[in-house]
């Protein structure tokens, strides 16, 4: 089955009829896109014309991150993201906004680029520390240069009756010597630099591993400390559980309230999730309305039960508009969780967990789903 032939159908007539006619140039553009041939030009807007088929087929809101994806997976660019979409198409489930929202989210490159900006960061912190030891080694070696060098001017300048070869001498010297404490005054002050900017890299790793709006760790926190976790659970044998929850009907209560009271119901789940964080149980938001939790030493039974008090206590919070005076009525959010244990990898467990979130929607909401 061709996923490129029949995941896209004929835009109106009024798109369509563009395809026998390139786009007018810009005054001022590129050469080449004058001297693309037909054939490059008519598979661009071949392209263009089934990305924006797609969306339309599927009701997919024009965002960057959506137009990215489809561009990926029909161009054939993201190899898994197109199987993704083929294996979607074939079983028959919908390719809606909350599908390709988990798709684009677990897909393996993000995590795999939020391990590159770690090691850089790594690699820049280490290179402030050697960097601070040589200045701090410097410093120390033109110090005892400089007592050592005084010390002989000290003595040739007490002679009695100095010829005038020593006197240059002393001269020089004196010369010398100020220039090695210029040198050792700019080695202190690169030392207080270096130690400024590892402060500052501290801070930086710091907020960027915080969501701003609602101050919880975000998706690059949880992505490192669902590492170090499954490496704990399996040297000590103990289990780990993986939770996703989402807001649910978030969009509806942007359309009706706004953006910004979006935003205080996510700061209000968000405070709701974090009262059950703890050393052993991990609550981050993971991107959007949707938060993830992980759970140290829990059996998904009682994971389970622990996460289903959380969305209890949610659900009986009476929530108002500030601005408006209006509620905005229960607010309650759907999850879905996994045994990590159960799976050779954790980003199955992801996935089983994801799966579980998307049965919980479908099947009625305010809801959590354990994974099979």
């Amino acid at each position: 089955m061709s996923f490129l032939s029949n995941n896209t159908r004929p835009l109106p007539s009024t798109q369509t009829s563009t395809k026998a006619t390139p786009p007018r140039l810009v005054e001022g553009a590129p050469e080449t896109s004058v001297t693309s041939s037909p054939r490059v030009r008519e598979a661009r807007l071949d392209l263009l014309e089934s990305i924006s088929s797609f969306a339309m087929k599927h009701d997919l809101d024009v965002t960057s991150a959506n137009l990215a994806a489809i561009c990926n997976a029909l161009s054939g660019a993201n190899a898994p993201l197109a199987e993704a979409f083929t294996m979607r198409e074939i079983s028959g489930d919908p390719v809606d906004q909350r599908w390709l929202d988990s798709v684009v989210r677990l897909d393996p490159d993000t995590n795999d680029r939020l391990k590159e900006l770690d090691k850089l960061m790594d690699q820049l912190e280490y290179s402030l520390i050697r960097f601070g030891q040589t200045a701090r080694s410097a410093a120390d070696e033109t110090s005892d240069q400089r007592g050592a060098l005084g010390a002989q001017i000290n003595a040739m300048d007490q002679a009695n009756g100095s010829p005038a070869d020593v006197s240059r001498v002393i001269d020089l010297s004196r010369t010398i010597l100020e220039n090695i404490q210029r040198v050792e005054s700019a080695m202190v002050k690169s030392q207080a630099e270096t130690e400024s900017l590892r402060e500052n890299l501290a801070k930086a790793r710091m907020e960027a591993d915080v969501d701003h709006l609602t101050r919880l760790p975000n998706r690059r926190a949880f992505e490192r400390r669902l590492a170090s976790e499954t490496k704990r659970a399996h040297s000590n044998d103990v289990p780990l559980c993986v939770a996703f929850c989402d807001v649910d009907h978030f969009k509806a209560v942007n359309d009706t309230h706004g953006h910004e009271a979006g935003d205080r119901i996510l700061c209000a789940v968000a405070s709701t999730l974090n009262s059950v964080a703890s050393e052993d149980c991990f609550v981050a938001r993971h991107g959007g309305e949707e938060f993830v939790l992980m759970f140290y030493g829990l059996q998904k039974g009682a994971a389970f039960e622990k996460f289903d008090g959380v969305r209890r206590a949610m659900a009986l919070k009476q929530l108002m508009n500030r601005e408006t005076g209006k509620p905005f009525g229960k607010v309650t959010f759907s999850g879905g969780i996994a045994l990590v244990n159960d799976f050779e990898d954790p980003r199955a467990a992801l996935a089983a967990a994801d799966e579980a979130l998307y049965d919980a929607k479908q099947t009625g909401r305010n809801k959590i789903v354990a994974a099979d």
